[in-house]
């Protein structure tokens, strides 16, 4: 369990700072990747750069590397030196987290069959006009609920002849672990704000620059 990331749970400032503000980015990042107002695949990466900024705020720049290998799939990012994911659902579930992205079935297979938890996991459930949350998933917990469930129970691999997207952790593995002793929480009241948002002003006050 990361001593960093509990303190980041128990940090009253922070804890603050998350329930009035994440909503307001996490909606600034659905603005910034929509267009005639459907929500790209991009989103996923402004939001885990919205956690990561978190991660930047409030432990200091050096203190996070950012600069990980794709061959690293699951790691979004190192505090300290250990490996964190960080995973974004939305509605009021817990279905459809990824583990891998692949297009590849038998990649999928493979990983099922491989996999094992290695690193700490920052979950933000987003449930516009209600509850959600902000996890943390730490490994020893992880690790628990992933021996006690089988690899087909805690596994979703996708449908044959579907355009296969990955491979998710089954609601229910997932459901069990947040509700685990170890997992910390944040709830968060998902408002949205009214903004006034041009997707194109930034760069055009970059290119009035004399």
């Amino acid at each position: 369990m990361s001593n960093h990331l509990i303190k980041l749970f128990e940090d009253k400032e922070i804890i603050e700072k998350i329930k009035n503000r994440l909503p307001y980015l996490f909606q600034l990042a659905e603005l910034e990747s929509s267009r005639a107002g459907k929500i790209g695949m991009e989103v996923g990466t402004l939001r885990e750069r919205i956690i990561v900024a978190l991660l930047v705020y409030k432990y200091g720049e050096a203190n996070v590397d950012t600069e990980i290998p794709i061959t690293e799939a699951e790691v979004d990012v190192r505090l300290f030196g250990h490996p964190v994911s960080i995973k974004t659902i939305t509605g009021k579930g817990f279905g459809g987290v990824k583990l891998i992205w692949t297009v590849d079935a038998q990649k999928a297979k493979e990983f099922r069959k491989n996999y094992v938890p290695h690193c700490d996991m920052l979950l933000v459930q987003i449930n516009w006009n209600s509850t959600g949350g902000f996890f943390y998933l730490p490994i020893e917990a992880q690790m628990r609920h992933f021996e006690n469930f089988s690899r087909q129970k805690y596994f979703k691999l996708p449908k044959p002849g579907t355009n296969p997207r990955g491979v998710e952790i089954t609601q229910e593995a997932l459901l069990s672990l947040v509700k685990d002793d170890e997992t910390k929480i944040i709830n968060i009241h998902w408002q949205r704000s009214k903004i006034d948002y041009n997707p194109y002003k930034r760069w055009v006050d970059y290119w009035s620059e004399e």
